[in-house]
């Protein structure tokens, strides 16, 4: 990796495809698809694949074979998300025409407000290679759990203590924070399906490089 000496953050050396180290996962890459709140693929994402620190995956993979034991995989949204992505997301906030996505992702809120109310920021732990969004998937019905609102819905009711939903779609919610928690993740206060390796092993860098198993084995 001798290229990247002058420019750490185009430095994939310290990353694994996460499909390849935790065969059981589950992967939607939402911002490869146009299903997401742009409406348009994500800046950066080259392939449909989850990408993700040798040490946020090793975390991730004892998480994953405890659900394992218990009849749940894990589903992968997000994971590294290339700073690129990041200041996409930046600039589709100051344009105030473009709300094709509104009823589906912020129905009850203005576009600015995203970034005030923190569902947005302008820099992203997910740069930094340690964070992702997860979900849980019942082995035995081959749907997802019922969390009580979908993946990227920007409302208090994405926050992980919002209480006006049932009590079956609080516990899974708490199942899920309880399970990452212990293998070393952190969550957020306002999305249920974020969580960020507590000891990140790139805690100053913002990664540039896009999301490709390619670029991993240059």
């Amino acid at each position: 990796m001798k290229q990247f000496i002058n420019d750490p953050t185009k430095d994939p050396s310290g990353f694994v495809v996460l499909g390849e180290f935790i065969p059981s996962i589950i992967q939607e890459i939402r911002y490869y698809s146009t299903y997401n709140f742009l409406g348009d693929r994500v800046d950066g994402y080259e392939e449909p694949c989850a990408l993700l620190t040798i040490e946020a995956a090793r975390a991730l993979k004892e998480v994953s074979q405890e659900f394992l034991v218990h009849g749940y995989r894990l589903k992968v949204f997000d994971a590294y998300r290339p700073a690129s992505a990041v200041r996409q997301f930046v600039r589709w906030g100051i344009e105030d025409t473009d709300i094709r996505m509104k009823p589906y992702f912020y129905p009850e809120l203005e576009k600015q407000e995203l970034f005030r109310k923190g569902y947005i920021a302008k820099q992203s732990s997910h740069s930094r290679g340690s964070a992702v969004d997860v979900t849980l998937l019942d082995m035995k019905t081959g749907r997802e759990l019922d969390m009580g609102g979908p993946f990227d819905l920007f409302s208090e009711r994405s926050h992980p203590d919002f209480k006006d939903i049932t009590e079956a779609q609080y516990e899974n919610r708490m199942m899920l924070q309880r399970v990452m928690v212990r293998g070393g993740f952190e969550p957020i206060f306002c999305e249920w399906w974020h969580f960020m390796l507590k000891d990140e092993p790139y805690p100053d860098t913002y990664f540039e490089f896009p999301v490709s198993s390619e670029y991993l084995k240059r």
